[in-house]
Parts: structure tokens; sequence; C-alpha cells
């Protein structure tokens, strides 16, 4: 097993096959189901291009529903853009892990999402594989 002192990001990360993926104008709801598919608490949200253009958290969506004053219906049917973190803290695949996980820690984030020197989305680094990892390492 590699040591984690060596890992970068890509080396860990999930693969865009298992983020949750959407476009800008997919409805708002789309997105709280596609982390419930998921069991992350993130959707990325990209353009055509794959260019990533912002994120939601679910603890987004519970400060949302907290401070809008819409009905459920009318929030649900919004896209999904408009309620994103348009410039979401990020990091590249060849970033070592454990500068990663600093970067998680300093930002109080369980996700980064992975993107290329262009922006485009490659995967999503998520906490839960970088712990089951290192428990690993240690019993291994």
């Amino acid at each position: 097993m590699q040591d984690a002192r060596n890992l970068r990001v890509k080396d860990v990360a999930l693969p865009l096959d298992r983020c949750p993926v959407l476009a800008p104008t997919a409805f708002f709801k789309t997105a709280l189901e596609a982390m419930g598919r998921s069991r992350l608490g993130i959707v990325c949200v990209v353009d055509a291009e794959g260019i990533l253009r912002g994120i939601v958290t679910d603890g987004d969506i519970r400060r949302q529903l907290l401070k809008m004053q819409k009905p459920f219906s009318a929030f649900f049917g919004d896209d999904v853009i408009e309620h994103t973190i348009p410039h979401p803290t990020t990091v590249g695949p060849d970033v070592p892990l454990l500068d990663a996980v600093n970067l998680m820690e300093e930002k109080l984030v369980w996700d980064l999402p992975v993107v290329d020197a262009g922006g485009k989305l490659v995967g999503l680094l998520h906490l839960h594989p970088i712990v089951r990892l290192l428990v690993n390492q240690q019993d291994g």
C-alpha cells in the first residue's frame, strides 16, 4: 500500500461518474434528488463544456430554506445555478493529498471539487475515502 505522504488527489478522488453533476438549468429539486442518490452532501454544477460553475451542499440548502421567504414549490422549481456557491474552493488532481486534506480542514469542508488547469471538473475529493485509506494503512 502506498504511503499517504506520496499520494496525490487523483489517487483518492471519486471519478466523475460517481459525482453528482448537474447542468445550470436543472431544477433545484433535482439537486436534492442527486444528493440523495449519491449519498454525498454536494452537487457540482457544470456547463456544457464540463467547466465547474458552482456547487450546492446540503448545508447551503438548509441555510437557503431558513432565509428564503417563498413557498417550497417555487424554491424547488428554481434553476440550480441560482443557489450555487459560484466560486468554490477546488483542488487540482496532482496536488499532494495531505495538502488537500489540510485545505479541507482549513475551509471546514468534507468535499473539494477536483478541476484541471482549465477549470473542467474531473472528480470529487470526499473525506470518507481519505479516512478509509488512512485507517487501512494503520491496520495494514
